[in-house]
């Protein structure tokens, strides 16, 4: 099979297309052929420079994936050639042994879920790690259906999947645009709306803050109340408050991913492909992607 990989740490132009053996599913895992990978921000830092242990060249990046399971191994129920599924793998956690970015992919069942059939795999593939983030971010608020929330970054990845998981709990959800995505953010739910440069100290205070781009504490906390919640996808600096409670979220494998993609098959979730590229383009989907300005994901279809 096809890969995209790298051999050292840098800029785009160090990947490369290398063939590897086609996966055999082990005991307890299905193989996936990959129809669409979604380039996350992670991604690029994680090609950059080695911050997360473990990671031995040459690697395969990628965490998000949506594809047709082809076979399965021994002790794997619930998935059977022909089933279409996205999943995310724990990329961190399992130091990078399998990537995304790739052709097919050996997987554990627990990182799928089964794909409604009016998804597009592209559309697909932008679901899984973004959507569990901001799954597990909100657990961490236990607010009572009017709160107010302030998410950053609410016309991104997270922050968008955010935005729509806090309004359907009920929430009075503020949410930051980024540059003309003032309507995209409306659209999701979001009772106001604020431009990316606001003066997030001069608006009414709020019960918690989900920082999805992140902007860090002093820019995205002010409002906050007392005792309130902030939660980073970053580890924030500092790390600590006298006044409210910061919290570093890590995204994990997660059942949930379930209810994400029944949720975006019914139109509840909704997501933004800004470019498809094929897996050869790989180097010029990170250039994009580092860019910054696409209004959606950057999408690999090997």
């Amino acid at each position: 099979m096809k890969v995209a990989e790298i051999t050292r740490f840098g800029g785009p132009e160090v990947f490369r297309i290398a063939e590897r053996p086609d996966p055999v599913p082990g005991p307890g895992q299905v193989v996936v052929r990959i129809m669409a990978a979604s380039v996350n921000p992670t991604d690029l830092a994680t090609r950059e420079q080695p911050y997360t242990p473990g990671l031995e060249l040459p690697l395969v990046l990628g965490w998000d994936l949506a594809g047709v399971v082809t076979a399965v191994g021994d002790e794997v129920g619930g998935y059977a050639p022909g089933d279409r599924v996205c999943g995310m793998i724990p990329f961190g956690r399992i130091a990078g042994r399998v990537g995304a970015y790739a052709e097919a992919a050996a997987v554990q069942p627990d990182w799928l879920a089964h794909l409604p059939g009016n998804v597009s795999f592209e559309e697909a593939a932008t679901l899984p790690l973004n959507s569990l983030t901001a799954h597990q971010a909100l657990a961490f608020f236990h607010l009572d259906p009017g709160a107010r929330l302030l998410i950053t970054g609410a016309s991104g990845g997270v922050g968008g999947f955010a935005t729509s998981l806090a309004v359907r709990a009920g929430l009075h959800v503020i949410g930051v645009a980024g540059r003309d995505d003032d309507a995209w953010v409306e659209g999701l739910g979001a009772a106001e709306v604020l431009p990316r440069d606001a003066d997030l100290g001069a608006i009414a205070t709020v019960d918690g803050v989900l920082d999805a781009v992140p902007v860090g504490p002093a820019r995205a906390t002010p409002a906050l109340r007392d005792g309130g919640t902030a939660v980073f996808t970053r580890e924030p600096q500092p790390a600590t408050s006298e006044h409210v409670r910061l919290v570093a979220m890590r995204v994990q494998s997660d059942p949930a991913l379930a209810e994400m993609a029944r949720l975006l098959g019914e139109g509840v979730l909704k997501t933004r492909v800004a470019r498809v590229l094929p897996l050869d383009d790989v180097a010029e989907a990170h250039r994009l992607a580092g860019t910054g300005g696409l209004h959606g994901k950057v999408v690999l279809k090997p």
